[in-house]
């Protein structure tokens, strides 16, 4: 079956894994993927990642029994896709949480965006 979003069918892997109380999720590979999954890790949402060729194991994070990542939001969508300037780089849960672009410098936070200075696609937001 062809998926037709690959980045929300990514994070609703994720959020059903961690609903179940699952350790480890395993998801197809993809180099945007892997860029999302680098910043998860580096903000502490996941613990960490292994490529496995075709798919990535990602093992989730838990604290004191409870999921890391309390919310994941996809924003931008096949069918309506959302572009932020740096000026307009949301502030998620008045910051507790994260928003993850993809620009021309890659794929970044919004802190490392507004930092270099440039806006791009408003890929999802996780708290």
């Amino acid at each position: 079956m062809a998926i037709t979003d690959p980045i929300a069918d990514m994070l609703t892997r994720i959020r059903n894994a961690h609903m179940a109380l699952h350790k480890e999720v395993k998801i197809p590979a993809s180099k945007m993927k892997k860029a999302i999954l680098d910043i998860l890790k580096r903000e502490g949402y996941i613990d960490r990642y292994e490529d496995e060729g075709r798919d990535l194991k990602v093992y989730l994070k838990y604290v004191k029994g409870k999921p890391a990542i309390t919310e994941l939001q996809k924003i931008s969508k096949p069918g309506r896709r959302i572009y932020v300037g740096v000026d307009d780089i949301p502030r998620v849960q008045n910051g507790l949480g994260i928003c993850i672009l993809s620009t021309s410098k890659g794929v970044l936070e919004g802190k490392e965006a507004k930092r270099l200075n440039v806006g791009g696609e408003l890929i999802c937001q996780i708290w």
